[in-house]
């Protein structure tokens, strides 16, 4: 299992709760990653990534780059005493950036494996870590390894990023610090997160109680050239909103979208739920405009109701951007396997509406969003297909 990151669990581990229930993510995926690490039939390879594919008869010849994370992963115990003392901080990716991390650090306090991995670019090479660590497990000295590994199947699970909600400029995110994204608000309200999990705003630390979620930001959008629907983008903009509701007492949330709200009797129910049980407001409407007030750094938001063709304008406390989904995979990953892609970038199966894994090269499968947008048990579905159709090839 190779994983670019310094830890496995992908995109769920940063969520604070999944979908219908309201289950708490961490709790789901910790074991499953715990037992993963711990199967004696996978080698985990965390901080690599593939630079070679090659046929070889039936086989493939797969060439692995392992990044030096200048932390020896056989003698550090995650510890945590080189990061606390570290002088460096820096925004932290895992956090959406809204929070800070030190030049030496984990993911977040579950990572697996629980190796620290320090960041040369902010790294001032102090040695401060080195002198700390009573384990020797510090190594600033260490180099990248390349290993290669014969294969007969490979699964391409190589997930989605989310649409960059910078190139909306009506939307002002990056200059609004009350303008955040899902994925944002889920690390704000995430026990782990920069908070605590106390939802509050980041320019002031004032409790909202006026949110906006605004949904196909930079989907279905001709100047994007994203014309396909992500499919989950107004689920979890109503699960958040029922999050929300639950945690700040009198809340009022609106969302505001331009199609449709739920792809599923299941979804629908979630979706009449909130709105009839919490009061949640749904607005069909397009929202063109999002200012700030400099007065008290709330968000003047404008637009036109779709249905009425009436203007829309408001002043909120935050902004919530529901950006879509977009393909984690790029050319690059794409000339080691040259996969067919549809219009959006995903990888293509190569008979769909037959076979949702197998695509045009024998021995090669796909499975979650990194062939379309799609929701957590459809990925996990999808997953298991991959992986029965890969055991079978195995076995023959």
């Amino acid at each position: 299992m190779v994983e670019k990151k310094p830890s496995i669990g992908g995109r769920v581990i940063q969520m604070d709760k999944t979908f219908p229930k309201l289950d708490c993510a961490a709790c789901t995926m910790e074991p499953k990653m715990v037992e993963a690490a711990s199967h004696p039939n996978i080698n985990l390879l965390t901080y690599s990534e593939i630079k070679d594919i090659r046929r070889v008869g039936k086989n493939f010849r797969v060439k692995i780059l392992k990044r030096p994370r200048y932390v020896d992963d056989t003698k550090c115990v995650g510890c945590g005493t080189c990061a606390q003392l570290c002088p460096v901080e820096v925004p932290n990716d895992f956090d959406e950036r809204m929070g800070f991390r030190s030049a030496i650090y984990v993911e977040f306090p579950q990572a697996v494996p629980l190796t620290y991995t320090i960041d040369k670019e902010h790294c001032l090479e102090c040695e401060l870590c080195q002198n700390l660590c009573k384990f020797g497990a510090i190594n600033l000295r260490q180099k990248p390894e390349e290993t290669e590994i014969e294969v007969g199947a490979i699964i391409v699970a190589t997930g989605f990023n989310l649409f960059d909600a910078r190139k909306k400029a009506e939307y002002n995110f990056g200059y609004s610090d009350n303008v955040v994204t899902g994925l944002s608000l889920e690390r704000l309200m995430n026990v782990s997160g920069p908070t605590g999990g106390r939802l509050v705003r980041p320019s002031d630390g004032k409790i909202p109680k006026k949110i906006a979620f605004i949904q196909c930001v930079g989907l279905q959008d001709e100047a994007s050239r994203n014309l396909y629907c992500s499919r989950v983008c107004c689920m979890y903009a109503t699960k958040q909103a029922e999050m929300v509701k639950r945690q700040i007492f009198g809340a009022d949330v609106t969302i505001y979208h331009s199609d449709t709200l739920a792809f599923s009797n299941q979804f629908e129910e979630f979706f009449h739920k909130a709105r009839s049980d919490l009061g949640i407001k749904y607005v069909n409407g397009k929202i063109t405009e999002v200012r700030e007030n400099p007065a008290n750094n709330n968000l003047r938001i404008k637009g036109s109701n779709t249905e009425s063709d009436q203007p829309i304008e408001d002043e909120v406390d935050m902004v919530v951007l529901s950006t879509g989904v977009v393909p984690a995979a790029g050319e690059e990953f794409q000339k080691l396997l040259p996969i067919k892609r549809d219009d959006g970038g995903f990888f293509m199966p190569f008979n769909p509406n037959l076979d949702t894994v197998t695509t045009s090269i024998e021995g090669v499968y796909v499975a979650g969003v990194a062939s379309g947008p799609k929701d957590i048990s459809e990925s996990i579905s999808q997953a298991k297909v991959a992986a029965m159709k890969a055991a079978l090839l195995l076995k023959e």
